[in-house]
């Protein structure tokens, strides 16, 4: 039985967030990996951008900062260097300014400190599925995908849990700011430059500055000087501290991208379970296969769908010249279902080993700082999940966020049986 059949006719637009809210295009993402890896695309808002869709391009060119530079954004949208400045996070930077922020931070996401966060996201889950299996029937992303990573948000930022859910909220404005389900200011539809110097040009990264100011103010009073926020806020070797404006835009991008992504995961795991009912089982068995499944439920989902670089000279590759300042995009995506590197890559094998898939940005110095926490999350739900039920079933039409940067299952309807 099929996961979900891809419905582009293999010459999808790219550029058009309309084109992904049937999944993504993966007929034309196969078309452009055997026929021309290395493709142009107009865009009618803004410059045109090249396309990288081979895992093996991605994997050489992901390293090489020094050609294929993050230090201009890394969304397709253009923006003035102005607006750049305003927005950027460390993942808008390349090194060296790029590691004295990893540096500061890394150490709280390491893989040890990570380990120590097992026994209370295990604790976390049991509610949260007791809740939804009551149910019966529901939406999958809404009461159990969505649930995790939030309260884990909570316990990392050290806020308030009642105000998680507004939180969350705001994190979906700015990531998916581009599907009016989440939004009132779509980016791709807005008439107004109002809130271009704010993350992803959103009134939501207003609001998230706002309470981010709030919430170390109040930490400060009481003495909460623990955790990660008040990590970034350290002196580096040299004296200097992070202004007060890009800790905002980390603030920012700690909210939307530390849920999201393992949110869609989530949703794209339990997917495949209502597809391939032989995964549940698989899963039952357990031993080995919590090692694997991890890393093949978060390739089969692939959150971000590409990230973007500048070119910072010209460079040629496959008989094609990318010229400096040109924008390019590395199709994570692509890289994770390529037929050179995965075997059978539109299904999905909890066993699957190795597994090079790309979802994390790896191989570069980019490589998503919160890799392990997203490993541990889906590898605990789903191991609970496992224990709880006897069947996962669809219960009606799943549906896709409008977006082509991230790639996720808004609503998934099913029907799970507890054991």
């Amino acid at each position: 039985m099929t996961v979900w059949t891809p419905s582009d006719d293999g010459f999808a637009d790219l550029s058009s967030h309309d084109t992904f809210v049937n999944g993504a295009p993966h007929n034309t993402f196969a078309r452009l990996r055997r026929e021309d890896p290395v493709s142009w695309t107009d865009w009618d808002g803004g410059e045109g951008f090249w396309s990288i869709v081979r895992h093996a391009d991605m994997t050489e060119l992901n390293r090489n900062y020094q050609v294929m530079s993050s230090a201009r954004g890394i969304r397709m949208e253009d923006q003035t260097y102005e607006e750049y400045l305003a927005r950027r996070t460390f993942q808008e930077t390349d090194p060296p300014e790029h590691m004295k922020t990893r540096v500061k931070v890394g150490k709280a996401f390491s893989r040890p400190v990570v380990a120590g966060f097992e026994q209370q996201i295990r604790e976390l889950c049991h509610p949260i599925l007791d809740a939804a299996l009551d149910k019966g029937s529901f939406d999958a992303t809404k009461e159990i995908a969505r649930q995790l990573p939030m309260m884990m948000l909570g316990r990392i930022l050290g806020t308030p849990d009642e105000d998680l859910p507004w939180l969350v909220e705001k994190g979906d404005a700015l990531i998916a700011n581009t599907d009016p389900d989440f939004t009132d200011h779509v980016l791709d539809k807005m008439e107004t430059d109002e809130y271009r110097m704010m993350p992803f040009n959103s009134p939501a990264g207003a609001e998230l500055f706002d309470y981010a100011k709030r919430l170390m103010a109040e930490k400060n009073r009481k003495g909460d000087t623990d955790g990660v926020l008040h990590m970034i806020l350290q002196q580096d070797k040299d004296g200097n501290v992070m202004p007060e404006q890009e800790f905002r835009n980390f603030f920012c991008l700690l909210v939307a991208a530390g849920n999201d992504t393992t949110r869609y995961s989530i949703a794209a795991g339990i997917q495949a379970m209502c597809h391939q009912p032989e995964l549940l089982g698989q899963m039952q068995e357990g031993g080995d296969v919590w090692t694997t499944a991890p890393d093949e439920i978060i390739r089969w989902a692939t959150p971000a769908l590409y990230f973007r670089r500048t070119a910072t000279c010209d460079h040629d590759i496959h008989g094609k010249t990318i010229r400096e300042g040109d924008k390019v995009l590395y199709w994570w995506i692509s890289a994770n279902r390529d037929e050179k590197v995965f075997d059978d890559p539109n299904r999905v094998n909890l066993h699957r080993s190795p597994n090079r898939h790309m979802s994390f940005g790896q191989g570069g110095p980019h490589v998503c700082l919160g890799m392990h926490l997203a490993r541990l999350e889906v590898r605990v739900l789903f191991e609970e999940l496992a224990k709880r039920v006897k069947l996962v079933e669809p219960a009606g039409d799943h549906k896709f966020l409008r977006s082509n940067f991230v790639g996720g299952i808004k609503e998934l309807p099913v029907t799970m049986q507890a054991t």
